[in-house]
């Protein structure tokens, strides 16, 4: 009788321990995912910025070899594209935080089930383990 029960014992202890590892394995997974967002963002961001400034450099050489002098409307056209450029990366800036939130909310969530799958499968050991020694 000892014996089955101390098998019943090891195998709740033994699916314990895997599903906690399973649960890090995947918050690691979705850590991972949240810093592979934000270095993909900023690789985003830079190349906007770069085609911003080659437009606005355009526009400049443009004003420069056609004679304008850089006032009136054709600024004031410059200025709405830099501010809608602003606006764009803004909200694509916002975007991926709140993916990497998102993803580091998941993370710490899966930790916890895990935690909780764990502590509950041991419980469940303790029942059927007490269970096996009663005569």
């Amino acid at each position: 009788m000892w014996l089955v029960t101390a098998v019943v014992v090891v195998s709740g202890v033994v699916t314990a321990k895997g599903q906690m590892d399973a649960a890090k394995a995947q918050e690691y997974e979705l850590e991972r995912q949240a810093e592979q967002e934000k270095i993909s963002a900023e690789g985003r961001e830079l190349q906007r910025r770069q085609q911003l400034n080659k437009v606005l450099a355009a526009n400049v050489v443009g004003q420069a070899t056609s004679g304008i002098a850089g006032e009136g409307t054709p600024e004031s056209i410059a200025l709405a594209s830099a501010e809608q450029a602003s606006i764009s990366e803004g909200l694509e800036g916002l975007s991926s935080r709140l993916r990497q939130a998102q993803l580091q909310r998941q993370a710490k969530n899966v930790a916890s089930q895990g935690k909780w799958q764990a502590a509950s499968t041991l419980l469940k050991t303790g029942t059927k383990a007490a269970k096996l020694t009663k005569p």
